[in-house]
């Protein structure tokens, strides 16, 4: 077991110092992780734009975090779905026409475990579009803008990356056949991991150094993730474990992607998360990655997929 780099409790949120004149952006922050993330960096004084498909919760959730830190916070929503392509190219415009810099954008928002084979509208199956494909396209548009603010880009993987079939499975990527919730959401984690490192290797190689780009997950937290998009049975068995030691906080399950967006000399090669049992709960810190994960061929192979699905090329 390697020891934390940030002693025995692991990275706090305490070790953020103040944010005033950074900006922060913050897909899915209307409840769970993305919630508490928001919340803690507007506490430091940072900007946030939140990232929602829902106005009415946007509203609602820019209500309450006014009544806990009071209403000179400056938090914005801006309306983006991440299942859909056109909806994400809106959101970016609008984004770079009126945000003068990002400090870091935190792709936090997913769903899981969608019970049956779903299409998106722009034809991928739910969760790699989804969870994959719509952070590809926003975090490619919006790069310009972080490269020029030297920001971060911060992607909330899972451990499902390694719960599924541990590879990208080209030849049906649309699970045509053999869907099952699990292994179609592990593997849009996966990609969406793998991007991570792929990306690094990239901006290494044309010199750009000064966009850093991290993946991290938020173990075995209490939000409402699976209860939005799983089968009754998923909610079921994971509601009950809620209860149970082996899941921690919402707050807590934000840690790993404040670590990655505010977190000075941080090393980008790393996998972030809790780091007790299973990598569920505990001190958070780098931990363990499996080697499919920084799988050279198959990311490289994935990346040029994208570039060809989306229609969209980073500018690197």
């Amino acid at each position: 077991m390697k020891t934390n780099q940030f002693g025995k409790k692991g990275w706090m949120p305490d070790r953020i110092g103040n944010l005033n004149g950074k900006i922060y952006i913050i897909t899915g922050t209307t409840s769970g992780t993305g919630f508490e993330a928001a919340k803690i960096l507007l506490s430091k004084g940072a900007k946030v734009i939140m990232l929602n498909r829902n106005l009415k919760k946007a509203e609602d959730t820019i209500t309450i975090l006014k009544q806990e830190l009071g209403k000179d916070i400056e938090v914005i929503n801006i309306q983006m779905d991440l299942s859909k392509q056109a909806s994400v190219k809106k959101a970016a415009e609008e984004i770079l026409k009126t945000v003068p810099q990002i400090d870091a954008l935190i792709c936090n928002a997913a769903i899981a475990q969608v019970p049956k084979q779903t299409l998106t509208v722009d034809g991928w199956e739910s969760q790699m579009g989804t969870n994959y494909y719509g952070n590809w396209t926003l975090q490619a548009l919006l790069f310009p803008l972080i490269e020029k603010s030297k920001g971060r880009i911060v992607t909330v993987g899972s451990m499902g990356y390694d719960m599924g079939i541990k590879t990208i499975k080209f030849d049906d990527l649309n699970w045509e056949k053999d869907y099952t919730p699990n292994d179609a959401y592990s593997q849009s984690k996966l990609a969406q991991i793998m991007s991570m490192y792929e990306l690094q290797d990239r901006l290494k190689e044309a010199g750009k150094t000064d966009v850093k780009t991290y993946a991290c997950h938020p173990g075995s937290s209490r939000t409402n993730l699976i209860n939005t998009s799983g089968s009754f049975m998923m909610k079921f068995i994971f509601n009950l474990m809620k209860l149970s030691p082996l899941t921690q906080s919402a707050e807590k399950g934000a840690y790993p992607q404040l670590m990655c967006a505010t977190e000075e000399n941080l090393d980008q090669e790393g996998f972030y998360g809790p780091t007790g049992r299973s990598n569920w709960v505990g001190p958070v810190g780098a931990h363990k990655i499996e080697p499919h994960a920084k799988d050279k061929e198959v990311a490289t192979r994935l990346w040029k997929l994208s570039e060809k699905e989306t229609g969209v090329k980073w500018n690197i």
